[in-house]
């Protein structure tokens, strides 16, 4: 499997990458920054230090991006530390960023390559959106699209209706599921139901005693203690590293439907809410066609796994 990953590193950002990079199989040529998480070149440091933790130091490079969304103001997350790593303090790592930039980049790797390179958007879409307004034709030569973001006409994890990613950009967002790609999306809904570890699960990845397991403890420390307190128990999401399974292992996915995906760019209340149709309302107006399939539920033993095994 050749795969790019477009990420705004931090977090599960960080364990996304690790399983992409320590899966037998999968070769992730390219890793490109967009605005999200944390500050920007913080981002690129994340991707560099998680890059050099897998022992691939000069194997993947990375790309910087947008800075910014392509219209509204950029906000932090505010549930991985101010560093994006839980404050872990990771040395700069040895490789440094390349000078193209991050859209130039995507359009270049995937024109060149047509049918044969997958894609897990991981972050706010607004890197993917200005690549395929520049070169519209990436659309139909990149084989897959796989989206972490949105919901499934649920509650938002930013706001009661929207979910960060595309909260952040929405406008790029819209852009880009009217573009034609194939996509495949993997929301926050789908992660509360499929992507949480729960405290056996993260002790049993604490215990494996390997650098990886002892990264991702470092890690994942801000994120577990903000989920605690949210949800009151013991728990860690990683819905960016289930995006990543289940397009490395699409036999991962339980549930799934065809589905007509619209963003929210107009509002204030609702700005960057996801509306999820059923695909037969294409039927009834042409100018909502089925443009994506949505995950409805994934095999969390399994998922969990894969982790595992990246980790040990």
């Amino acid at each position: 499997m050749r795969l790019i990953i477009d990420t705004d590193t931090a977090g599960d950002d960080c364990f996304s990458l690790l399983l992409a990079m320590k899966t037998p199989g999968v070769t992730l040529e390219a890793v490109t920054i967009c605005n999200g998480n944390v500050d920007f070149d913080q981002q690129a440091e994340n991707a560099l230090a998680t890059i050099e933790a897998a022992g691939k130091s000069g194997d993947v490079p990375v790309y910087l991006g947008a800075r910014k969304p392509l219209i509204g103001d950029w906000e932090p997350a505010q549930m991985h530390g101010a560093d994006g790593m839980s404050g872990a303090g990771f040395p700069p790592a040895r490789q440094r960023p390349e000078e193209q930039h991050a859209v130039d980049a995507l359009i270049e790797r995937i024109m060149a390559a047509p049918g044969e390179i997958e894609m897990i958007a991981q972050a706010p879409l607004t890197n993917l959106a200005l690549a395929v307004t520049k070169e519209p034709r990436i659309a139909r030569a990149l084989k897959h699209l796989w989206i972490m973001g949105g919901t499934d006409n649920s509650v938002g994890n930013v706001t009661p209706c929207a979910e960060f990613n595309f909260f952040i950009d929405p406008e790029a967002a819209e852009i880009v599921f009217r573009a034609g790609f194939r996509i495949t999306l993997s929301t926050w809904t789908l992660t509360l139901k499929s992507a949480v570890f729960d405290g056996d699960q993260l002790a049993r990845l604490d215990a494996l005693g390997t650098a990886l397991s002892d990264f991702h403890a470092k890690v994942s420390k801000t994120p577990r203690a903000v989920a605690e307190e949210r949800y009151g128990r013991v728990i860690c999401t990683y819905p960016d590293t289930l995006t990543c399974a289940c397009a490395i292992n699409p036999a991962l996915i339980t549930e799934a439907r065809d589905a007509v995906v619209r963003i929210e760019t107009g509002g204030t209340i609702a700005r960057g809410f996801s509306a999820v149709h059923p695909a037969k309302l294409g039927a009834r107006w042409p100018e909502y066609r089925n443009n994506a399939r949505v995950i409805g539920a994934a095999d969390n033993d399994a998922f969990f796994s894969m982790v595992e095994a990246a980790l040990g």
